[in-house]
């Protein structure tokens, strides 16, 4: 008997074996497809091996060779399903691994089960088990995949962080070197301080900004690493994949917290604009503007713009791109003061003029600012508003007021200790309403504009020199 190997009938050109087998006139054999793709380019039908010119018009196809073959593929075909899988039998017993021990976490067969170390242990079959593992394990993949999410999400928010505080950085040196070339000579080493400080807190809070960054991108790349790792265990077959279940799953596991924006990222622009004229009149000793109450930039919506020396509020065309941090309003077009207060009485005018609607007031510093916002007192909000031409208490329902004269401007007065918020029309300091409360936390002037052809703005208070004599 003889046999004839797999490489004696393998086509030269594609090293298979032959489908179709040719044989040409110098006696070597190809794939029919093979010899006529090789032929198409060239003008000469010549043999791919020997380059020896076979007649024009498709080789024959040789039915013995053809037929050696198909014995071949069968051949094959019968080897393959006679050899055994070693991986599927059990190394004790030589017997088929039909079951999982759900105490030692290892595939057995059934005379383990019934006879062997695991008689007394829970076993399940394994294509039951199997169908768990992937479940438990595709569950973990997609708790992968929602932390990475929220990582990317951050990733989000911090480089538009980045590229806020630039901008912010930028508006502020040139508001700081505004206002002091109008003040000449005399202030330019003041100026340069001012300028300093501003560039320090920018190095710091974009280290800070950067470090959280180059953090949630390492975090990132753990992230997707345990996912890339889940995933390939989840293409292994089952028994490897059992056999690394642990292990796998281990590495599914994730510890990270929520990523979350930190409070405070965001350049401290009150801190640095706020009252800037009055702090250079501590050391010029002169005649300056104060404005009791500033405007914080941080906490004003995005259809909302606030001036250079941030005592007006306008209303955008547009709204803007900026960063959703925990200290920014989205419930409505308001803006927060800079300063809270926790004793103490303070007043403060603001010019609403002809914008309707607007609302005035103070607020508690854990009064909710994202989301749907109920405006009263029971959530932390003591206003007023002008809304349609009415005046009205914004109590929980709504308390209307009595207002002669449609005031130009209306003063807001906090007496901490007492537990009283007043309002009044400073022109002849007529009363319009007060609140009353027992206050335990801070408060922060509150601020809401909707009318677009002009500002609210804040009233600056008078202040003098008084020089005594020794």
């Amino acid at each position: 008997m003889f046999s004839i190997s797999e490489e004696d009938l393998s086509c030269p050109v594609c090293c298979e074996i032959f489908t179709e087998p040719v044989v040409l006139p110098c006696s070597h054999s190809f794939c029919k497809e093979c010899v006529l793709n090789f032929w198409e380019p060239q003008d000469l039908q010549l043999c791919p091996v020997c380059r020896t010119e076979a007649p024009e018009g498709e080789p024959l196809v040789s039915l013995v060779l053809k037929n050696l073959c198909a014995v071949a593929i069968e051949s094959r075909a019968q080897r393959q399903a006679a050899q055994p899988d070693c991986a599927d039998l059990c190394s004790q017993h030589d017997e088929e691994c039909s079951l999982y021990c759900l105490e030692d976490w290892l595939p057995v067969c059934d005379v383990c089960h019934t006879y062997g170390g695991h008689r007394d242990h829970e076993c399940r079959p394994i294509d039951e088990v199997i169908l768990d593992c992937k479940e438990r394990v595709k569950s973990a993949r997609e708790t992968l995949q929602e932390k990475l999410q929220t990582y990317n999400t951050a990733k989000g928010s911090y480089e538009k962080a980045e590229l806020h505080i630039q901008s912010q950085t930028r508006y502020m040196i040139q508001h700081i070197n505004h206002e002091f070339r109008a003040l000449r000579n005399f202030l330019l080493d003041e100026e340069e301080v001012r300028v300093a400080a501003v560039k320090k807190e920018e190095r710091l809070k974009s280290e800070t900004v950067n470090q959280k960054l180059w953090d949630i991108k390492a975090e990132i790349e753990t992230l997707t690493d345990k996912i890339r790792i889940t995933e390939e265990g989840l293409e292994t077959e089952a028994l490897p994949f059992l056999q690394n279940y642990e292990a796998i799953m281990k590495s599914a596991q994730c510890s990270l917290p929520d990523a979350e924006m930190l409070p405070g990222a965001l350049m401290d622009v009150a801190g640095h604009l706020g009252n800037l004229s009055f702090s250079v009149w501590q050391k010029m000793k002169g005649l300056v503007k104060f404005t009791p109450v500033m405007l914080d930039p941080n906490t004003a919506d995005s259809w909302l713009s606030v001036s250079g020396d941030l005592t007006q509020l306008t209303v955008r065309d547009e709204a803007q791109s900026l960063p959703d941090n925990p200290e920014r309003s989205t419930s409505y077009q308001c803006a927060w003061g800079s300063q809270a207060f926790s004793s103490g009485v303070h007043s403060w005018d603001v010019l609403v003029g002809g914008s309707s609607p607007w609302a005035l007031g103070v607020a508690s510093e854990t009064a909710q600012r994202k989301g749907k916002v109920d405006i009263s007192p029971e959530e932390g909000f003591w206003t007023i508003s002008l809304y349609d031409g009415n005046y009205t208490a914004q109590t929980s329902p709504f308390t209307p007021l009595s207002v002669k004269g449609n005031p130009k401007t209306i003063r807001v007065q906090l007496d901490w200790d007492k537990g009283e918020v007043s309002f009044y029309d400073p022109r002849d300091n007529t009363h319009i309403h007060t609140f009353t409360h027992t206050f335990t936390q801070r408060v922060f002037p509150y601020f809401a504009h909707g009318y677009i052809f002009g500002p609210l703005s804040i009233q600056p208070s008078k202040v003098s020199v008084v020089v005594q004599s020794n």
